[in-house]
């Protein structure tokens, strides 16, 4: 071949690939779903409140998606969803087939970790259906009734290990409110700690989802089988108005600070994420999607009858709160990420 015929053949295929590529980033959203699976990887044990969530969610969430993909949802446990945000953000595709729901992000200023191997202000926010309340309560242990009692009386708690959401909380209550305390770790979920307490092995969990206790043990809120202590919110929930909030038991304000912290990650729920990098119109769409799942009377029924409250979140708004954790001055999370991690 003449080195004029190589020339132009070099420079056909170098045109060709770059037509492919142009093509390829040309791809509309609804063309891309439409090819694929969308992959929602959950963070946590599948029976639990959270994969409940997910999969109610996810029941609604396509026909709102362009090209309706068919969804897979895949349980990812570990480290109270580190494992999975870690994946999200290191390995998983970063073209929007894959999406999770995790915690680890939203708890990384006040728990992070050596563990931790992410930047959460770069994960492309989706939402939120709902906001956590959530309780330290016992379901073992009579002589614990309220929580002047659990200043004096041991007892014992269930929890995923540091880096979680039950560990950092009952930490907090440990070492900023007097609780008299002793975690026990290695429960990797709901289910898990749920079963524990049924077998004696613990009395009870803090940082708990009321949510998820009244979704997968009604009965014992009904029957009073479970006692609640106290409320990590600012003020009295409206649901539980007997039980006081962690706001009017502590009184020191630097202990009030880092409690403010643990209740706004509250705010954020149970988000949704997508990785870092994926292209700013399947990120919208993905957004858009959720926001009309969540307003979704189908959906709304769905979840009431698992006693939740949908509570929307949009992305910018998660984004925004995430900057804020953030943003909070370096000696106070310094201060809360020693308490959370502790053992």
């Amino acid at each position: 071949m003449s080195r004029l015929l190589k020339t132009v053949a070099i420079a056909l295929l170098a045109l060709s690939a770059s037509a492919l590529g142009v093509s390829a980033t040309a791809q509309s959203v609804e063309d891309f779903y439409k090819s694929r699976p969308l992959t929602v990887i959950v963070g946590y044990a599948t029976g639990g409140g959270y994969d409940a969530h997910v999969r109610s969610v996810m029941r609604h969430y396509n026909k709102y998606l362009p090209g309706q993909p068919s969804i897979v949802v895949q349980n990812m446990v570990g480290a109270g969803s580190l494992v999975a945000t870690n994946h999200l953000y290191n390995i998983a595709a970063k073209d929007g087939s894959v999406i999770g729901m995790v915690r680890a992000p939203v708890l990384e200023p006040l728990s992070g970790t050596g563990a931790s191997n992410f930047d959460a202000n770069k994960f492309n926010w989706i939402g939120s259906g709902m906001t956590e309340f959530t309780v330290c309560a016992l379901r073992n242990n009579p002589q614990v009734n309220n929580f002047a009692d659990a200043t004096k009386i041991p007892f014992t708690l269930a929890g995923s290990g540091p880096g979680s959401d039950d560990h950092m909380i009952s930490m907090m209550l440990i070492k900023l409110a007097g609780m008299k305390a002793r975690m026990i770790n290695g429960y990797p979920g709901s289910s898990e700690s749920l079963l524990a307490m049924e077998r004696n092995e613990v009395d009870g969990r803090c940082g708990w989802s009321y949510s998820s206790i009244k979704l997968l043990k009604p009965d014992w809120i009904a029957d009073k089988k479970v006692r609640v202590l106290v409320s990590l919110s600012m003020e009295r929930w409206p649901e539980l108005p007997e039980i006081p909030s962690i706001m009017e038991l502590v009184k020191n304000e630097e202990h009030k600070q880092i409690f403010k912290l643990a209740i706004l990650s509250a705010d954020l729920g149970r988000p949704f994420i997508a990785p870092p990098g994926v292209p700013a119109d399947r990120v919208e769409a993905l957004r858009a999607a959720f926001v009309k799942t969540i307003q979704d009377p189908d959906y709304a029924r769905e979840a009431l009858k698992r006693n939740e409250t949908p509570i929307l979140v949009d992305g910018p708004r998660a984004a925004a709160i995430i900057k804020e954790l953030f943003s909070t001055p370096p000696e106070l999370l310094k201060q809360a990420k020693a308490i959370a991690n502790e053992k």
